[in-house]
């Protein structure tokens, strides 16, 4: 029951001491929208993390995964936490928890400090978030007023993403990449503040925390997310691999058990017996790995090979986002019509198609054929995709398990964009490797005494050299094989499995609380 009276039908308190409705949508609405850019506004950075805190580009992965792994491993367990100690007082302490993750972040100076502050900053998204969203229905009444503000929140959480990469081009060009985290401290203390005077407190409900099924369930993605990028650099018969493997496996497997068995589950298995709704969380699963790859892979190459600037790589991002939008659009509105299954069929086949267009990638390449077009594609079959599945993930459910529900499609996103990652990750390497190995000797008798020095001191060719720019996309090239694979196993589910007619969607605020 992470998010369990969203949908109540009792009025709520007043919200706050000055009773202004729109400071406190704003309120909401800027937690969200800090929480959902960081996904975007670090990833324009990632060059320059890289360079500055000596990432290989395999463990450079990890900046991503763990803020990713951590948010969505978390994510019910925070909402259930607001339903049982107060939305507002969680809402608060989530928010300065992630400001706390961000001033970590900005001031770290290796890169063993900043993945514990992306982890911990993942930790404090996961308080958060869900109860930010839960939020609205304790402090706007049931009808026209809620529906906007759900417009409003999911409004901002759809352009986050748009926001993020101009942010992250912006502050990272004329500032620094420290600037990606340190930005979200004064918001997050600006929130802190302003909550208890225009944000009302929501009622306690009794419960229980499954920390067991929590800690399983995170800790057993972990384990194979870092068996996926640690056989990348040491092999597949390397011990640690091996080991790590096994523990996940062990510990997702504990994980089911303890579902089973305990009285309040963090996630109801039963909800996986509704074959569209199971359908939509694995089609979910699949294209969020190749979504994760894109905005990871496609930024390495467009501030690599194309040689653009952090805004300018920002900027060139804009088109899939406002593609996604239109989509979004587009199926929003024909939703009533014809259905969910056309937009996922039809979406899952464009994926498809953009990913397939990026798996031609060189480094000749131009930003036309290199990154545009293939990502415009991708993004449209994205935004016909999302809704549909987010209308699904809630449909026939019961409104006290309704959070739980949009709770975890969001935490199927965020997982399957790790554990996607991490496998993209581990073909990259393998590709890059070999082609590292035919270029060495070439680079080795043009090479200058620096281009010499960065190699021996890196282990890697310098950046901008022939050599470095096809090892790179070489590596992406092939890793989007894999991405490409993944969403035609999408498809395959929205031909085959999807059964779900338009009288099927839940209306009202069900909908609403999808759009989360």
């Amino acid at each position: 029951m992470a998010i369990s009276d969203t949908l109540s039908k009792n009025a709520p308190p007043r919200a706050g001491k000055g009773g202004g409705k729109g400071i406190t949508l704003a309120v909401i609405a800027a937690t969200q929208l800090m929480v959902v850019l960081d996904a975007t506004i670090v990833n324009i950075a990632l060059p320059h993390i890289k360079d500055a805190l000596n990432f290989s580009t395999t463990d450079l992965s990890w900046v991503i995964n763990a803020y990713t792994l951590t948010f969505g491993g978390l994510l019910l367990l925070g909402g259930r936490a607001g339903d049982i100690l107060g939305r507002r007082r969680v809402f608060i302490f989530g928010t300065l928890l992630f400001g706390l993750a961000s001033l970590l972040g900005g001031f770290a100076q290796d890169s063993g400090l900043l993945l514990a502050a992306r982890a911990l900053q993942g930790i404090g998204g996961a308080i958060c978030s869900p109860t930010a969203f839960a939020l609205i229905a304790t402090n706007f009444e049931e009808g026209p007023e809620r529906n906007k503000a759900f417009g409003v929140f999911s409004a901002v959480a759809g352009s986050g993403a748009a926001i993020g990469l101009l942010a992250g081009g912006l502050l990272t060009e004329y500032l620094d990449w420290r600037w990606v985290f340190f930005v979200n401290v004064p918001i997050a203390i600006l929130i802190a503040v302003a909550a208890p005077r225009y944000i009302a407190e929501s009622e306690r409900h009794p419960g229980r925390f499954d920390l067991p099924g929590a800690l399983a369930s995170t800790l057993g993605l972990v384990g194979l997310v870092y068996g996926f990028i640690r056989a990348a650099s040491d092999g597949w018969s390397d011990s640690i691999t091996l080991g790590s493997f096994a523990a996940g496996a062990i510990l997702l497997a504990a994980f089911f058990v303890i579902e089973r068995r305990t009285d309040q589950p963090i996630t109801p298995l039963h909800l996986f017996a509704n074959r569209n709704r199971t359908g939509g969380l694995v089609m979910m699963l699949c294209l969020a790995a190749a979504m994760f790859g894109i905005f990871f892979y496609v930024v390495l190459f467009v501030q690599g090979p194309l040689g653009y600037s952090p805004l300018k790589a920002g900027v060139s991002f804009l088109p899939i986002s406002v593609s996604i939008i239109i989509a979004a659009q587009i199926a929003s509105n024909l939703q009533a019509k014809y259905g969910p299954k056309p937009f996922m069929a039809g979406g899952a086949l464009l994926v498809t198609v953009g990913l397939s267009w990026l798996t031609q990638m060189s480094k000749d390449s131009g930003y036309l054929d290199g990154v545009l077009g293939p990502t415009v594609v991708f993004g449209f079959g994205m935004g016909l995709i999302f809704v549909p599945v987010m209308l699904l993930s809630v449909a026939g459910v019961p409104g006290e398990e309704t959070g739980a529900a949009s709770g975890l499609l969001n935490s199927m996103q965020q997982i399957g964009g790790s554990l996607g990652l991490s496998i993209l990750t581990t073909v990259f390497a393998h590709y890059a490797t070999a082609e590292a190995t035919a270029q060495l000797p070439g680079f080795m008798q043009s090479a200058t005494p620096d281009q010499l020095a960065y190699l021996q001191q890196h282990h890697e060719f310098p950046p901008a050299t022939d050599a470095a720019n096809t090892v790179l996309t070489q590596g992406i090239s092939h890793g989007f094989i894999v991405g490409a694979a993944l969403a035609a196993v999408a498809l395959v589910i929205a031909v085959f499995v999807i059964k779900a007619k338009a009288s099927d969607l839940p209306s009202g605020d069900s909908s609403a609380v999808a759009m989360h």
